[in-house]
């Protein structure tokens, strides 16, 4: 028996997970690190923690396992997206790494607009300029930290940094090298004109290769760390959001499915980038070569679900712990006594600002609608129906282009029928719900590597791992109900601009 051994390298913690070469997932093994936030936007970790948790994870997976470290055929990597570590010439991190959540990078964003439009960069990378990318956050080393700058030789990303590692090879792949937001999608290399712009040393990029690549094997120093043995393959895997798309089948053109963690996304393949005219959605580089992934992603999905737990349900909570229950069972019984609308309650669910659709900062949350007959499964089921009427603007802006009647929906907010019979009816679609809801990242991780190192044919390997649970269908009444709520959900946005403009000014 060989085995397939997938690192996904996340903001809290490594999770380690183990396949087998028919892509049976065997076990897995979580160690946390942690994340220091500060100056209050700021966001960095230190690297060192993340090969701690490779080399822990792996060798207590392998004991775990009760297998000889000689079985593993391939390790693969998900990886956290959009950061910035810069490494010297032995490998070496000068510095914590700026992470996805840093958002410290204004003025330097700011700087890059004055030389490159809007719109001229989205054409460009599939993305907006703005602080949350990687060139953007070096550009910030570069003109605040300048002897850091000068002696960085690479910056990288997580899983490249843990590549880097195990296999002494500088490379980057097509999913995370978008997360720098300098790739030119039309050719899969970085972007002369954005790199230029920018004023940054575009040799301190490191090499783009095939997600599926080979990038070298286990050196016999990594495998003392590690307990792996020397000469294991090592396949560069890709960024998480990307490895997502390939554990929840999206492969293919149109295939597509939503995500609803803390925050909520929805992406799906197609064979050229979608740029939207409003360019409320972005475009990934696929780990499957020849293809590009667009997605949306809000800041607070199954986050506002969490909040309204913590605030409002208190009650639910008590009640579970009695009854051995999640709170969530208890909140979806009550929301499930209100009717598609909340009975006129408008939740706009914006506790972070918002990223897709709408590029709003300031935007904020908000109950609409209120009237004295309203009951707690109104205010339930709002919150619910607000993630997932701004999740299908994501989603229609993708029908323009491609047509979409089906969703696989992952991520912890598909283990309630409630919610997920709600999208069946929002989004006019089937819903299929896989069996394993939390292990996307990490199915795509070990398809990608067993498609590199040759164990799986191509990437329809995943087809046969993904086990459906449950499909729903669309409730015509229900779905005919949401036409009027989805205008009145636009309507309230749209009316509350100049209030959020105002709300921040006072901050």
């Amino acid at each position: 028996m060989k085995y397939i051994l997938a690192h996904d390298l996340g903001t809290s913690g490594n999770k380690a997970t183990l396949f087998s070469q028919e892509g049976r997932l065997v076990t897995s093994e979580v160690h946390s690190y942690g994340c220091r936030y500060f100056n209050a936007n700021w966001a960095e970790q230190d690297p060192e923690d993340w090969w701690q948790a490779i080399c822990v994870t792996t060798k207590n997976l392998i004991d775990k396992a009760g297998i000889d470290a000689g079985e593993i055929a391939v390790v693969s990597f998900s990886g956290q997206m959009m950061g910035c570590l810069c490494v010297d010439r032995e490998g070496n991190p000068l510095r914590p790494s700026i992470i996805w959540a840093d958002q410290r990078a204004q003025a330097q964003a700011a700087a890059l607009g004055e030389k490159i439009s809007l719109w001229d960069f989205y054409r460009i990378a599939g993305h907006r300029n703005s602080a949350s990318y990687g060139l953007q956050k070096l550009m910030w080393i570069r003109d605040n930290e300048p002897e850091i700058y000068a002696r960085t030789y690479k910056t990288l990303n997580a899983k490249d940094f843990i590549v880097l590692r195990l296999t002494g090879k500088w490379y980057t792949e097509p999913s995370d090298a978008t997360s720098n937001a300098c790739i030119d999608l039309e050719t899969l290399q970085w972007s002369e004109k954005i790199v230029s712009a920018s004023g940054i040393d575009g040799d301190k990029l490191p090499e783009i290769v095939p997600s599926t690549t080979v990038a070298g094997e286990v050196t016999k120093r990594a495998a003392e760390q590690t307990g792996l043995k020397p000469g294991t393959a090592v396949v560069m895997g890709g960024g998480d959001g990307l490895c997502s798309n390939v554990g929840a089948g999206s492969i293919s053109p149109g295939r597509t499915f939503s995500c609803v963690g803390s925050s909520a996304w929805v992406a799906t393949t197609s064979d050229k980038p979608l740029f939207d005219p409003q360019m409320r959605t972005f475009t990934w580089a696929h780990i499957v070569p020849g293809l590009y992934s667009p997605t949306g992603t809000m800041q607070s999905g199954g986050g506002a679900y969490q909040w309204l737990k913590q605030r409002l349900g208190k009650y639910e909570t008590a009640a579970a712990a009695g009854e051995g229950k999640s709170p969530y069972q208890l909140i979806d019984q009550e929301a499930a006594k209100s009717p598609a609308g909340s009975n006129g309650v408008i939740f706009l669910p914006y506790l972070l600002g918002e990223r897709a659709p709408r590029w709003n900062p300031n935007a904020t949350a908000a109950w609409l609608g209120l009237k004295m007959e309203n009951q707690r499964s109104d205010i339930f089921r709002s919150v619910m129906e607000g993630v997932t009427l701004n999740l299908n603007i994501i989603l229609e802006s993708f029908r323009g282009s491609i047509p979409i009647d089906e969703l696989l929906i992952v991520g912890g907010g598909a283990k309630g029928r409630v919610w997920c019979q709600m999208m069946a009816d929002v989004f006019n679609a089937r819903i299929k719900i896989p069996a394993l809801l939390e292990e996307a990242t990490s199915m795509g991780a070990a398809v990608t590597g067993g498609v590199g190192a040759g164990i799986f044919k191509d990437f329809t390997a995943i087809d046969q791992m993904l086990e459906i649970r449950q499909e729903l269908t669309p409730d015509p009444a229900a779905a005919a109900a949401y036409g009027p709520v989805k205008e009145t959900f636009e309507a309230c946005y749209q009316a509350l601009l100049p209030v959020y403009e105002r709300i921040a000014k006072t901050k």
